[in-house]
């Protein structure tokens, strides 16, 4: 079996990182029949295409994107080698992780705890909105997105969605506030402002419903988006916060916060969304697999 030809891995690892055949030959100082023949001799001897052309741009196929982690990790560790003497020899492994912005920072560390502090992975987190991150899944350019929601799935999208975990939702607040007055579940919420989710979440729509049943119509101190600020409010005493306890873990065992009363009919529910790849990545499975407790 002849050997890979590293000359033809570089050229490939060029131009996929400059996304444009024409601006890699003047860098290079090649003709641009050159690189691509150099590429689809790579091609030739790994077996798959690298790239497929959308209009004028270049774009990664699936094996193209596992081709360049590899490549990434290749001309890495010559660099260490020539510059410190200190490889190892270790490959290192790459796992490209979207969450919401939204989503309980308590609850990506809980995913992502196998793979904290091994020194042979890197982890590169991402994050912003649903449909920017799913669009960048569909891409490759992450290897799994994590959401509150599952995305629609249909034969244009062929998302998998993995049901990690659901949380109750409670009300949440500090223990100066909750310390008289209101014992019930309906008094809290009549006595007390609560800082509550968005409009366009699930936890939202189920507490303006139990506010419903309960013909109550609540205080209603802040809205907000972020969980992360959401957990700054309860703790400043604003309010009694509607939220998952797991969002403020670390506030209610040291006692800065008090889980009151767990909201009947509402969770949040956690999920790994993924795409069908024929190449998908090994760190991935451990992961889906454990889930989060």
């Amino acid at each position: 079996m002849a050997t890979l030809n590293y000359n033809h891995l570089r050229y490939f690892w060029a131009v996929a990182h400059d996304g444009n055949l024409t601006r890699t030959a003047e860098r290079l100082n090649v003709t641009q029949s050159a690189l691509s023949v150099q590429i689809r001799k790579l091609e030739e001897r790994l077996g798959h295409a690298l790239f497929e052309r959308r209009g004028r741009q270049l774009h990664l196929t699936e094996a193209g994107r596992i081709a360049l982690d590899h490549a990434d990790a290749i001309f890495a560790a010559g660099e260490e080698l020539v510059g410190t003497l200190r490889g190892t020899g270790a490959a290192r492994q790459a796992l490209r992780v979207g969450a919401l912005a939204t989503l309980s920072r308590n609850f990506q560390i809980a995913f992502l705890r196998p793979l904290l502090g091994l020194t042979d992975i890197e982890l590169i987190l991402r994050s912003g909105g649903a449909a920017e991150l799913l669009r960048a899944l569909e891409a490759l350019s992450l290897d799994v997105v994590l959401v509150n929601q599952a995305p629609a799935r249909d034969a244009l999208t062929p998302f998998v969605a993995h049901r990690l975990a659901e949380q109750p939702v409670s009300l949440v607040g500090t223990p100066e506030r909750l310390a008289h007055g209101a014992t019930s579940l309906a008094e809290r919420l009549r006595d007390h402002p609560v800082i509550l989710p968005s409009a366009d979440t699930g936890i939202r729509t189920g507490f303006d419903a139990l506010a419903d049943r309960f013909g109550i119509t609540p205080q209603i101190v802040a809205e907000v988006e972020d969980m992360a600020m959401m957990r700054l409010l309860a703790r400043e005493g604003v309010g009694l916060a509607v939220l998952p306890p797991i969002v403020v873990k670390d506030e209610i065992e040291s006692g800065m916060l008090v889980e009151c009363d767990q909201l009947p009919g509402i969770a949040e529910t956690f999920y790994a969304v993924t795409i069908e790849r024929r190449f998908p990545n090994p760190l991935l499975r451990p992961l889906l697999h454990a889930g989060v407790a």
